[in-house]
């Protein structure tokens, strides 16, 4: 389910600003956003956020999307620049911050308790 929710975040994000963005056809967008979805979730959420911290597992996500996007778009020959690459990084890194709060069942708007 959690894998699910990720896909189609990533899938409509991603994909959305391939297209909106660059002359990525629609299928090589849906299919880069699913890839990079994938990877995310495995090297991310299943190998560092268990093993570090929500902010580090973030940074490597949002790291691998655009590692990712700038080598794919090159590969595809997208007119993608670093400022769009960038920008697609920064977004998805903001969804994957709030994605690992989630999986780890924090809740995002309780007050945190001070230690007395």
């Amino acid at each position: 389910m959690k894998l699910l929710v990720k896909l189609l975040v990533h899938g409509v994000l991603v994909t959305a600003l391939l297209v909106g963005l660059t002359d990525a056809s629609f299928t090589g967008a849906i299919l880069t956003a699913l890839g990079i979805g994938i990877v995310a979730y495995l090297v991310g959420d299943l190998y560092i956020l268990p093993r570090t911290s929500n902010m580090m597992a973030t940074i490597a996500d949002a790291g691998l999307v655009f590692v990712m996007l700038w080598i794919i778009g090159g590969v595809a020959n997208w007119n993608l620049n670093f400022s769009e690459v960038l920008l697609i990084a920064v977004l998805a890194g903001s969804f994957e911050y709030l994605y690992h709060m989630w999986l780890r069942g924090e809740n995002l708007f309780k007050k945190r308790q001070r230690a007395s």
